[in-house]
């Protein structure tokens, strides 16, 4: 077998393909590392953007805002500084995949793995819990949609998603109903303080 290595020429630019070992550019896993890469570097200039351009053109505040979480800057400026990290994130996460591709690894195939039929139980879950958000209230339904959602993706992690499905709905009621005093839907049934 022969050497498939190659020399840079001064001035030449590193592409994202060159980690990969054995020559194996064309697989389905090198495909997906760059869509990720190049999702990354989008979610991060659009963090940029809105931090620096959209939210101080488009966003006004009171000078009387007693709590900074109401204020009307507090949550954008939250929302593009972790977009900008979930950017970042994916593209290390596409680096470190870059690294470890080895050539027999099988590309992930959505239709062979029920992707199709998951997507269409979520929409079909989705239509049941705005349906239920009347009767239930917010956080009952959402914490019945969250488990639901959990068992529809298949988690290894069961024990924190039923913990994460219960106390992520009473916090954010919490926040909501006795922070920023906004009242949310509570149901017929259960009612919160």
């Amino acid at each position: 077998m022969q050497d498939q290595t190659t020399t840079k020429l001064p001035g030449e630019t590193a592409s994202i393909t060159d980690d990969i070992p054995n020559g194996n550019q064309d697989s389905e896993a090198v495909k997906n590392t760059r869509t990720q890469t190049t999702i990354g570097i989008c979610a991060i200039i659009f963090a940029v953007f809105t931090y620096f351009v959209a939210i101080p053109y488009g966003v006004s505040t009171p000078s009387n805002v007693s709590n900074i979480v109401l204020s009307p800057l507090f949550w954008p400026n939250i929302i593009a500084g972790l977009t900008g990290l979930v950017g970042l994130g994916l593209i290390l996460t596409a680096k470190t995949k870059i690294m470890t591709i080895t050539q027999n690894e099988p590309p992930f195939n959505f239709y062979a793995s029920g992707g199709w039929q998951r997507l269409g139980i979520f929409a079909v879950l989705l239509i049941i819990y705005m349906a239920s958000i009347s009767r239930l209230g917010i956080v009952w339904s959402s914490m019945l949609a969250f488990i639901s959602l959990a068992l529809i993706i298949k988690t290894n992690h069961k024990i924190t998603a039923l913990i994460v499905a219960v106390l992520m709905p009473l916090a954010l009621y919490a926040f909501f109903a006795h922070v920023a005093g906004i009242a949310l839907p509570q149901g017929l049934f259960v009612r919160l303080p």
